[in-house]
């Protein structure tokens, strides 16, 4: 959600709240409020402890994870596509990367928490672009 339909809601309940019951009206929608503000950092937890499980930059299947993203997708809601943290390749673009058993690679730049652009590597273009980024390939 955005955060500024979030904010506006839970100014709108409050104020709702004040106009209809008072001060006790205020209490049940701040109590709302920090009621779904738990529900959503209890999701964020236990999305990063399953992937904190899973081996790193591991996925089952690169094809499908690709066929699944789209652009402005939050890093959580990739991390819960995944079930696995990626590796991470650069900070500047902040560059992850996810590999399937088959050796196919998804690399996904991210911007701001959220997915810009991403690539699927086959196995034989993974291989030469491994090698062409160490510094002793020569």
């Amino acid at each position: 959600m955005n955060p500024l339909i979030g904010w506006a809601l839970a100014a709108a309940a409050l104020f709702i709240g004040w106009r209809t019951q008072g001060w006790p009206g205020v209490l049940f929608a701040f109590t709302v409020i920090v009621f779904w503000v738990l529900l959503q950092f209890n999701r964020a937890v236990r999305v990063m402890r399953n992937a904190g499980s899973a081996p790193l930059g591991y996925i089952d299947s690169a094809v499908m994870l690709n066929a699944r993203l789209k652009p402005g997708m939050p890093m959580l809601q990739l991390v819960m596509l995944t079930k696995s943290l990626g590796r991470k390749l650069s900070d500047d673009p902040e560059t992850w990367v996810w590999s399937d058993p088959g050796g196919s690679q998804l690399r996904v730049e991210v911007a701001r928490g959220k997915v810009v652009r991403w690539e699927m590597l086959r196995p034989e273009e993974a291989v030469a672009q491994e090698a062409a980024a160490r510094p002793d390939a020569g």
